[in-house]
């Protein structure tokens, strides 16, 4: 792959400037836990039919990473590369843009389904953004520091999804705290309003990018290999994964209050989405041994690492929404505390707080400090991080005392991130057996000790995004772009595992407590992961660890 324009004029201002677009995702994203408890009042949906809003941002990810693809795979040209990494955030940005526009239309026909069309349209631009920016992030600077850029990123994108909340309730309530009155009497006016301003604000973003002389175009040469395959595969799953869910959302149309039959309905619910997160695993492990048989026509998907990794990301993304998800219904249960609904909110909060403190304190190395500042800065940050989710919090009026222990996990991480040494297959390797140990710990135990451990996963989460996509497309070289759209599609974990947990916890004889083997085992894989990628890219000549390692 020959690279064209991409020497930024200043490598600290080029970034600056691509961050803007972590931050929307955020952001934006957050903004869901807003409608969803609006629609499901003013369209009288079923909490099934609410999480639908969650459900389309997710596939919209997996759909639009898929398109990229499938329009290289067939036509033979690499859009990303033709447009470059500047051009292709632009264009998604528009398209985001256009999905607002789509929003405005459908609150003004009081149409739920074309709500949903919206919020689609938004995140297949947010899909687009994101296959660019991650490798863009990676280009703008010496590549032993990229993958802490992506983590800068990340944090960024963490921060967004903080403040997105308050401010949007700000907006459309006048207030940082929402009551299921002030919910239920909103307005179809304010949410035109809010989307109206939203849109705008995408386009003023892709203005900014567009006329920015500090960001280089990105564009590269690419032969966009055919890999019928690997395609055949992916959209063989696709297909597959059409199937499953046509009868989930079936037999939510044809629900009966009758208890037996009821029950019956359940347990074939349960036993599809089963059948839909093996289908996934399975036609991963059955490209990555086909492939190496005969790598011809698998394109990225010949080399192992970047298999592997797509299964990471579909377990990281898994793991790391369904934690929060189903931590709700945990509070609820006398051994937790008993916390009702209106007090669940602030540990929520935490939970996506913990992730900004985790990227805050990976985006260290990128500002080069000497060795003993990086030291001292390993522990400061992150309390500063900390200290930031709190006043948050403050700031929106909840509770803040029963977190202050929580500070015993901040100091865990710390040392962690010192021990690792900013290598990213051990760093994930570490990250991931602390996940594993964490979610055990919360298992095993009752009240704020488990609580606490089960908060702390987005502690551990928070770096995997970085290492996992900075190793599995290494060594792919001109297969990168195409490496990088199969990893974006795996966000689709974020819309299957979570339901897995949720028909567990279902089950009278596990419960919501149990069923947090759900991310203990999906830590487990990502530490089999870490540990298995490093030697896969050793036999291909490559030390990545030793290549992103800074020392101490």
């Amino acid at each position: 792959m020959s690279e064209s324009q991409n020497a930024p004029k200043s490598g600290s201002g080029a970034l600056s400037v691509l961050v803007t677009v972590f931050f929307f995702w955020g952001f934006i994203a957050a903004g869901n836990g807003v409608f969803i408890p609006f629609c499901k009042h003013y369209f009288q949906l079923d909490q099934f039919q609410s999480q639908l809003i969650d459900f389309a941002f997710y596939l919209a990810y997996y759909l639009g990473a898929l398109a990229i693809y499938f329009i290289a795979s067939v036509f033979g040209r690499d859009i990303i590369a033709r447009w470059g990494y500047k051009n292709s955030i632009v264009y998604g940005l528009l398209f985001s843009a256009l999905g607002a526009v789509v929003m405005i239309a459908a609150v003004n026909a009081n149409t739920f389904p074309g709500m949903l069309a919206g919020l689609f349209a938004v995140a297949l631009g947010f899909s687009l953004q994101q296959t660019a920016a991650n490798p863009f992030a990676a280009l703008l600077g010496p590549p032993e520091t990229g993958s802490h850029r992506i983590t800068l990123g990340g944090g960024i994108n963490s921060f967004g999804t903080a403040i997105g909340p308050i401010v949007v309730a700000l907006a459309l309530f006048g207030t940082t705290i929402a009551s299921d009155e002030q919910i239920n009497s909103l307005g179809l006016d304010k949410v035109t309003i809010l989307y109206s301003c939203v849109g705008a604000l995408f386009l003023l973003a892709a203005a900014l990018f567009f006329f920015s002389k500090r960001l280089p175009h990105g564009k590269y040469e690419a032969d966009a290999e055919k890999s019928p395959k690997a395609l055949g595969a992916l959209l063989g799953m696709t297909i597959l994964l059409v199937c499953v869910f046509v009868p989930v959302f079936r037999s939510y149309m044809n629900e009966t209050s009758d208890p037996a039959a009821l029950a019956n309905l359940q347990t074939q619910r349960f036993l599809w989405l089963i059948a839909g997160l093996i289908l996934i695993p399975g036609t991963l492990l059955y490209s990555l041994v086909s492939a190496r048989r005969k790598p011809e026509g698998w394109g990225a998907m010949q080399y192992p690492q970047l298999v592997l990794g797509m299964l990471a990301i579909f377990t990281y993304v898994g793991v790391e929404v369904t934690i929060q998800s189903n931590l709700g219904e945990l509070l609820k249960q006398p051994d937790f505390g008993a916390y009702a609904s209106s007090q669940v909110a602030p540990f929520i909060s935490v939970y996506w707080g913990s992730l900004m403190v985790g990227r805050w304190t990976g985006s260290i190395k990128i500002f080069e400090p000497s060795n003993q500042l990086r030291t001292i800065l390993i522990f400061v940050v992150p309390i500063v991080a900390f200290l930031v989710v709190l006043g948050v919090n403050s700031l929106a009026q909840n509770d803040i005392t029963p977190f202050y222990g929580y500070g015993a996990a901040i100091l865990i991480q710390a040392i962690a991130f010192y021990a690792t040494q900013d290598k990213p297959a051990k760093t994930l390797l570490v990250f991931s057996l602390l996940g594993m140990v964490f979610m055990l710990l919360g298992i095993f135990t009752t009240g704020k000790l488990a609580i606490y451990s089960f908060l702390s996963g987005g502690l551990f989460c928070s770096i995997m995004w970085p290492c996992i996509f900075a190793l599995s497309i290494a060594g792919l070289g001109k297969y990168m772009a195409q490496g990088s759209a199969f990893l974006i599609m795996m966000i689709l974990g974020g819309a299957i595992i979570p339901p897995i947990q949720g028909k567990l916890a279902d089950i009278p004889s596990i419960g919501i407590h149990t069923s947090y083997w759900v991310p203990a085992l999906g830590f487990g894989y990502l530490a089999w992961f870490a540990f298995a990628v490093r030697r896969i890219l050793q036999k291909q000549g490559i030390d990545y660890d030793a290549t992103i390692g800074g020392g101490h």
